[in-house]
């Protein structure tokens, strides 16, 4: 984003922030006794200057042994944003929240935050197993900084939120790690800050109150709050968020609306995007026909690679025939969860008489694909006689599939998890009496 605001109306400004660690190497073990008793007679000497050498940087260090996990990160957060931070893990994410949390300083650069902030990057810390879940919401509130006075009049709020009222007098220690998990967001989500800092606080518990926590956000953002959300779960991101920022080995790689960020980050994890083609002299295929591009259409037109549950959309193949009557079918493989969600194929082989360039499309219907992350595998081939493959190509595009939870889909209003690695949106019935048929 690159839009200037007035001082005012930003909540956070990162300056060239960069943070650097250095990686411990094994000793080499000794071979002989002489060796060992060596070893253990200078090893506390040895760990003070191991120790030493961990905190100390040289400017032309090139040992190999440096790493820069957040490196001259620079970007402006408006008020009422909400912030989605993601990439591949190690990117840097979790570090640049710590740094912003204050609880790591960083290496070079500064970081000025206007307004109180809460953070979620540990779910559950200062939990105290031996004390109860009632217990534990006094604690826990006193550490993320709320007073008496507030957490008793938020207490049956906070309860309820986390749906553990016939717990609420356990102690913790009995608690399973989705339950604590539950009570330690239900407390932090009860907070009043101006910025709120949330780390994969997604990654458990069950989808019923993964929604909970995804609507409470969207509480905050609407109530003018800004909200850095880091998760490796896109169709929350593309949800909540108003901004995605993508990290890769600690630096900024891209920036701007969800969609187009998410859509990157999927490239870059797949290897393609949601289109492609191919240069002659690098065309898949053989000496009689050659693959030109495989696309992701939507009404006609080139689409970004994030698909809703309730939009059809097209594949389109592009191919050079280079024989005359030259006959084959086209086929895809849709990819899902690692394993193929359906095939189809071009009903008959047709024989293409003329040279030239050709296009096969096919049409997925709304209400048929789970969320997630799908592609594509093409291939044209004849069957006539013994099969043959002219063309194949394994996750040509990729493409990710949103669902809204407005309703319109195979979930209806559900929110738990639904399983499966296709949603098709079926018609329900219900009667009264006797059986209709």
């Amino acid at each position: 984003m690159s839009s200037r605001v007035s001082e005012s109306e930003i909540a956070v400004k990162v300056e060239h922030i960069s943070k650097r660690y250095r990686f411990g190497t094994l000793e080499e073990k000794p071979d002989s006794l002489l060796g060992t008793i060596t070893n253990i007679a200078t090893k506390p000497i040895r760990n003070f200057r191991n120790i030493q050498k961990l905190s100390s940087f040289k400017d032309d260090d090139d040992s190999g042994t440096v790493l820069w996990a957040v490196d001259d990160v620079s970007f402006e957060v408006k008020t009422g944003e909400v912030i989605g931070l993601i990439g591949k893990n190690g990117a840097g994410k979790s570090t640049l929240l710590k740094i912003l949390a204050k609880i790591t300083e960083p290496t070079n650069g500064k970081a000025y935050i206007n307004g109180k902030v809460a953070s979620l990057l540990e779910v559950g810390t200062g939990f105290h197993p031996e004390l109860t879940g009632r217990a534990n919401v006094n604690l826990n509130g006193a550490i993320l900084g709320m007073k008496n006075a507030e957490i008793a009049e938020k207490f049956d709020e906070i309860v309820k939120f986390s749906g553990l009222d016939s717990y609420i007098d356990t102690p913790v220690k009995r608690y399973s790690t989705g339950m604590i998990v539950r009570l330690a967001f239900a407390v932090a989500a009860h907070l009043t800050p101006d910025i709120m800092l949330v780390d994969e606080v997604l990654a458990v518990g069950d989808a019923e109150f993964q929604q909970k926590c995804l609507g409470k956000m969207d509480e905050f953002s609407s109530s003018g709050r800004t909200v850095f959300f880091v998760s490796h779960n896109m169709a929350s991101v593309n949800r909540l968020c108003s901004r995605v920022i993508l990290l890769d080995k600690g630096k900024i790689v891209a920036d701007g609306l969800p969609g187009e960020v998410t859509s990157a980050y999927f490239a870059g994890v797949t290897g393609t995007g949601s289109s492609i083609s191919w240069k002659e002299n690098k065309a898949p295929g053989s000496q009689e026909l050659k693959l030109t591009s495989v696309s992701l259409l939507k009404d006609g037109t080139a689409h970004d690679g994030e698909i809703t549950t309730n939009e059809s959309f097209d594949v389109r193949i592009g191919y050079d025939v280079l024989q005359p009557e030259l006959r084959f079918r086209c086929a895809i493989e849709l990819m899902t969860q690692g394993v193929v969600a359906f095939a189809s194929v071009e009903p008959k082989e047709t024989v293409r008489y003329k040279l030239g360039r050709y296009y096969s499309s096919l049409t997925i219907p709304a209400h048929l694909l789970a969320e997630g992350l799908h592609s594509v595998r093409v291939s044209i081939f004849t069957s006539s006689g013994m099969k043959k493959h002219y063309a194949r190509v394994d996750e040509a595009i990729a493409f990710q599939v949103v669902d809204l939870m407005d309703g319109d889909s195979a979930r209806g209003d559900y929110a738990q998890n639904l399983r499966g690695i296709v949603h098709p949106k079926l018609d329900w019935e219900m009667h009264v009496g006797s059986e209709h048929l």
